[in-house]
This record gives C-alpha cells, structure tokens and sequence, in this order.
C-alpha cells in the first residue's frame, strides 16, 4: 500500500500561517503605531480608564479585568504594560506601590494599588468625535483604532518591542522640548531634540543619527572625600541593583578595588562605594566608567506602524507626522464645534422667530398633525433668509413639541442675547480656522503654561572623554618566564623576568635571531629558549641595539621607536641568517657603550666607544649604520659613576641567561 504525502500542500499550509501569525505580533502587539505612540495594550489600557473615569482613583485590579474585555492576552500583560505606563509619570496618576524605576524593584499587587487618568491624559487623549472605533475581540464592546492624541506620545514615553524579524527602542524625550520643536516646525524653523531620561545620567550624542545611530549614557558619579564616591543618577536600561552587580563582578575580577558598596537610594539614587587601601576616588571613577555598567551603550531603532506598514523612520519625521496631524485633529475640532454652534444658531433663530412672529396661532384651526406640519412649513418660507439653513422635518417637529408653558415665559431680550453669544462664538472659530498655525501654536502654549513646569530636563547632555580600558586598569597580573620557555601570568618565573601588567596589555617579545611579535597576555604560553627581551608594549619607546649580519659578518646599530604590529604577526628586525643575532639591546634616548673589536696586531686599540644619540631613529625595518670593519666580539655599558669617572658594565645580554647557552 503507497502512501501519498502532499508536502506542497503543507508547505503552503505552514508559510500562511506564519505570515499571519508575524503580522498579528507586528501590527497587533510590539510595534507601536505613530499615530498616536501606543501599543495596542497601552491603547485600551487608556480607553478602560477613560470609560472608568469618575474622578476618583479606582483598583488596578479592576482596571485590568475591565480592560482585558478589550485585550485577549491575559491580565499579566494587561498589568505590566499599566506600571510601565504609570511609570513614565504623563498619562496615569498614581496611588500606592508602583514599583522603583531605580532600583528595580516590582510594584505590589493589583488589588493593593489605584490609578486614574492624569489631567494631561483627559485634555490631549481623548475625543469621540475624532476616535474611530471598531468591535473588540468577541463583538460585544467597540475598541479605538487610533487615539487622537495630541502630544507626540511616541518621542514622549519612548517604547521597546521584539516582533517577529523586528524589533524597536524608541528613546523618551523632553516633554517641554517636544512641544517647543513642534511650535518651531510650524513656523519652519530648525530644530534638534535628544533623548532625555527619567533616570537622569549623563549622555553623549556625538553617534547620535535623529532616533537611530548609537548613544553613550553615564551614571552621575561624585566625590565624597578621597576615599568615597557617591552614585547620584544612573544610566538607562540599568537599576542600582544591575549596576552594583557589575561593580561587585569588577572587583572580584580585579578590574577596580573596592572596601564595601551600599544601596541607599529611595526617591533619589544614592550609591556610596567605599575604597580599598591605597585606592583613591579620582583613579577609581574612570576605572568604573571603562569597566562596570556606570557607562552604558545604547543603539537606537525607530520602527513604527504607519499606513498599517512598519517602517524605519528618524525622530524629525516622526514628530513632523505627529504636528501636521495635530494640526488635522485640531481643524476637525474646529469645524465640528462651528457645526454645532451653527445647528444651535439655528434653532435659536427658528424658536425666535415661531414665537416672535406667533406663528404657533396659524395651527389653531388645524384638525390633522398633517395639516399642522405643512401649515408651520409654509408659515416659515418667507423667513428662510434669516434662518442658518433650509428647514427640515426634525426642525417643524422640536417647535411642535415647545410647551405653552414655555412660549408664556418666553424673554426676547435674553432670546437676543443667547443668539449674540452663540453668532460670536461662530465668528471666533471662523477666524481660528484661518489661521490654523497660529491656532495651533497657541493650543501648545497652554500645554506648555499648564503642564511644562512638571517636566524638567533630567539628563545632561555632553561629549564624553573616552576611557581607555588599558590606561585605567589596574596591573593586577604578574607576567613570568621560566627556564623552559613558558610565559604567562600563571608561569612560575625560575628567571629574572617578571614584571606586573593588566589583562588588557600586549607583550612585546624580541628574540635572538631578530624575530619579534606582539602577543596578548595569555595564562601561560610557550614561546621559545631564544628569548632577548620581553616587555609590556608601550607606545614611543626608543630601542638601541647592536646586531651581528651573518651574511656579511659585520656588526650594525640602529634606533627605532616601537613599531606598530598586527597582533600574533611574526615580524623580522634584520634579514634572516643562522649567523645573524642581537649582540646589544637597551631601552632609552640617551647611552654610552663600548665596542670590543675582534683582537688585531696592527690595530691600535681593540674597542671604540659610541654615543647612542648620536645615530638616527629609523624604523624597526632599516638596516642601521655599520659599527666598524672589523668584527665586533661583545659590547659593554659605559655609565658615569663621578664626574669625569667612566665605569665599564657588561651589557644586557640575551635573556634568559642559560648554563648550558654558549
């Protein structure tokens, strides 16, 4: 019996599915829409509140069961997308435990905390008239599509998320600089916004590309005394708990030295870190600049819904989209609210002019509700000039429905007056609607004089020095070599050298026969019996040495500076011979030797001496000057000992030095 598989057919079945299964998670969960700057949680978060609003705090716990009637994702996600919102400190007003955006800490549970719409939310959030709505995940309640917000709520709050294939970090922004630029793209006028942090810090720009690029953000770091250092603010996307985690595995690295680290922080951060013995504060803030998390990274992303599309945009063109649809949302609110006083115009007009005239007689005699109807329509044709628009059957029937009691009572100055303030009311929006930027930017100055003294600046802005990690670490390793020919800081030296470095020096290596080669510090490492020098690698060190060319048995001196390297590259300082060696090597711009010549009968003396400044610094490549004819046999130090007393000393010979070396 054959068994057909349709594999085409599942195929099919499986890329559907996940195509509607990553565009669900992009358009209905991660990415926020630039409309309005929310998720679609944090969307019906604010509409639950808004349709809960009695004035009054009211139980999140509540909040989130009444939302989850709109949200079919659970109450767990529900309620950490209300903290985080509570959080930002513009939308939701608190009241209770919400948690520390410091320390990390978690709020407490739903039942024991309350929230209500803040001020700000009520006036820029929301309006019906503007809101289109669709039905909810079971049909029985109507959810928003799209807030009509009226603050650039996106650059405002900020926002992460991890979509399928994507994923977004909008940075939060300046509340009173948001506005401000907003006022100054109306007018046409340049602007700059930067990120700015509820957690304070410092933060540099200079990667900085409009909303993506990179930024660097630091910790308010500050001298107590000499042996104490305070943390006052910390960096984004780090607590004091993350960061004296990283301070704590910098010091049981050996990266930094510290007594004791303590958490006082409540309202405001306050971390005090104690010094070790000999350590002082200067030294230790850049040490925990380049090494802890008192410096952080961040790389931002600006992916958003627009046109039910995610796009890749710049913080400019976002917050232009978010003005030009303010502007939108502000002249529809002007238009509807003329409309209004339009229909209340005329209905006062028609009310006046039935009364006024007596037009309600003319029905007296009437026996028909139609008769009635069409006596009233005819009566009001010859006053349709003074009326706002034609009559229709909505209009005749609220007259007919008028009490006597009313048309009794009814004061023809005060019908006057009402007709005045509703005709100057229409003028005023007329006038508004011509001049929708000046509209517009006078709506943003009353935000700004209600709400912009609650909302300083938290973060500075600055260029950073940088810290290199190498300079400021500390020489906690020790680098040995022994007689077998192992290096390393795990090496027990049986030799003269040793020498204290970081984990984050090179070695600079030079053997015998003129190899040499940079190499990391490693644990331990053989590199060889022909060793002549071996160092940590330092810039702009000058170099003296005497080599032996085998090729043409003639010894040469050269100077360089320490030359630049590829790590692990072997390099060659003279041509490669079996004869060819290092006879003398010495680190310094100044120096005396003494050459001893191969003995010779008719030569008068048997060495020379040199002064080592007197030949020119070269590169590590060049072949040097010749030393002499003659061939050299050994090379000595000349070091004053008095004045005008030369001592003699051996010089440096290879290392290390073997017994069984010849």
């Amino acid at each position: 019996m054959e068994i057909v598989t349709d594999y085409g057919e599942l195929h099919q079945l499986f890329n559907k599915n996940f195509l509607e299964y990553s565009s669900y998670v992009i358009k209905e969960r991660a990415i926020p829409d630039v409309g309005d700057g929310l998720k679609p949680v944090q969307r019906r978060i604010m509409q639950t509140l808004f349709n809960m609003d009695d004035g009054r705090f009211c139980k999140v716990a509540n909040v989130v069961g009444a939302t989850m009637k709109l949200h079919p994702h659970g109450d767990q996600s529900i309620f950490g997308a209300l903290v985080n919102l509570a959080n930002r400190g513009f939308l939701i007003e608190r009241q209770g435990n919400f948690g520390n955006i410091f320390t990390g800490d978690g709020a407490s549970a739903a039942r024991y905390i309350e929230c209500r719409l803040s001020p700000l939310a009520k006036e820029a959030l929301f309006n019906k008239d503007l809101t289109e709505f669709v039905d909810s995940y079971d049909g029985r309640m109507q959810e928003p599509v799209c807030l009509p917000a009226k603050l650039p709520l996106l650059l405002l709050q900020g926002v992460e998320g991890i979509a399928v294939g994507m994923a977004t970090k909008i940075m939060p922004h300046n509340f009173v600089e948001l506005l401000e630029s907003q006022k100054k793209i109306l007018i046409e006028e340049p602007f700059e916004i930067y990120p700015d942090f509820l957690q304070g810090g410092e933060l540099d720009i200079s990667g900085y590309a409009d909303g993506n690029g990179r930024l660097k953000c630091r910790a308010k770091i500050v001298e107590k005394n000499e042996k104490t250092i305070l943390i006052k603010e910390i960096p984004y996307t780090t607590t004091t708990l993350s960061l004296m985690e990283s301070i704590e595995k910098a010091a049981k690295t050996g990266k930094i030295k510290i007594q004791s680290i303590n958490d006082f922080t409540a309202e405001e951060v306050e971390l005090e870190i104690k010094l070790a013995r000999g350590v002082y504060a200067h030294e230790t803030i850049k040490a925990l600049y380049a090494f802890t998390d008192c410096e952080v990274s961040i790389s931002p992303n600006l992916t958003v819904i627009r046109n039910s599309r995610p796009v890749n945009i710049s913080v400019s063109e976002v917050l232009e989209s978010n003005t030009h649809k303010l502007i939108r949302d502000l002249e529809t609110e002007l238009t509807i609210e003329r409309d209004r006083l339009r229909e209340k115009l005329h209905a006062h007009l028609l009310e006046q002019i039935f009364i006024e005239e007596r037009l309600y007689k003319k029905i007296e005699e009437c026996t028909t509700y139609k008769l009635v109807f069409s006596t009233i329509e005819e009566a009001l044709l010859p006053f349709r000039d003074k009326l706002v628009r034609d009559i229709s059957k909505e209009d005749i029937e609220r007259l007919l429905e008028i009490r006597i009691r009313r048309i009794s009572r009814y004061d023809i100055n005060k019908k006057q007056k009402d007709i005045k303030e509703v005709q100057k009311k229409i003028r005023k929006v007329e006038k508004e609607l011509k001049d929708m930027v000046g509209y517009t930017i006078a709506y943003i100055d009353g935000l700004l004089e209600k709400y912009g003294h609650l909302y300083p600046r938290h973060t500075r802005l600055r260029t950073f020095d940088e810290v290199e990690a190498r300079k400021v670490a500390l020489s906690n390793l020790t680098v040995g070599y022994n007689k077998d020919g192992f290096l390393g800081h795990q090496v027990q030296t049986d030799t003269d050298i040793s020498f204290p470095c970081s984990e984050y020096d090179k070695i600079l290596l030079i053997f015998n026969n003129g190899l040499y080669q940079v190499i990391n510090v490693a644990d331990k490492v053989f590199v060889g019996r022909d060793l002549c020098w071996v160092g940590k690698y330092e810039e702009k060190l000058t170099f003296n040495i005497i080599y032996r060319n085998g090729e043409q048995n003639l010894s040469f001196v050269k100077r360089f500076t320490t030359p630049k390297f590829i790590l692990d590259k072997e390099y060659r300082l003279f041509p490669e011979h079996k004869k060819s060696v290092i006879q003398f090597l010495s680190i310094g711009e100044e120096g005396r030797v003494r050459v001893y010549y191969k003995p010779s009968k008719r030569a008068r003396s048997n060495y020379e001496d040199f002064e080592l400044q007197s030949f020119l610094i070269k590169g590590a490549a060049a072949l040097g000057k010749r030393v002499s004819t003659r061939g050299v046999r050994r090379v000595g130090v000349l070091a004053a000992k008095k004045k005008d007393d030369i001592l003699e000393k051996e010089g440096p010979k290879p290392l290390p030095l073997f017994p069984d070396k010849k």
